[in-house]
Formats: C-alpha cells, sequence, structure tokens
C-alpha cells in the first residue's frame, strides 16, 4: 500500500443529502490546502474510479501526436 493511499480512506458514513448551497462550502475547505494536497487526494479519487495504483504502465499506444497543417 502507497503513502498516499494510507492517508486518505474513504468513510462511506459521513455522506448526507444536501442542498447545492450547503455543498458549495467544499471549495473553502480545498482552498485552504496545498496544491500537493489537492493534487494528491484527486490522484488517490482517480486510482479508487479507475482500480489502477500509481505503478499501473499507461497505455501510450492510445495517443498519437501530429503537426498541424499550417
Amino acid at each position: 500500500m502507497s503513502q498516499e493511499t494510507r492517508n486518505y480512506s474513504l468513510d462511506k458514513t459521513v455522506f448526507q443529502a444536501m442542498k447545492v448551497e450547503d455543498a458549495d462550502n467544499h471549495v473553502a475547505y480545498w482552498k485552504k490546502k496545498t496544491f500537493k494536497e489537492r493534487l494528491d487526494a484527486a490522484c488517490y479519487l482517480i486510482h479508487q474510479f479507475y482500480g489502477t495504483t500509481p505503478q499501473t504502465p499507461i497505455d501510450k499506444t492510445v495517443f498519437a501526436k501530429r503537426k498541424h497543417a499550417h
């Protein structure tokens, strides 16, 4: 288990239905975090969603590069 994975855990008991206005209060919380803390949290969520790890290789055959015809 990586260091980033140990720093975060999803507590499903804290979720509740709320109004959009109330949910906007989370912006202030994340603005107080450093850029690295926000990036670590985003990477953790992406890894949880896609079922990957930081060591998962990237499939570089999906993308292609080319020059514009200008």
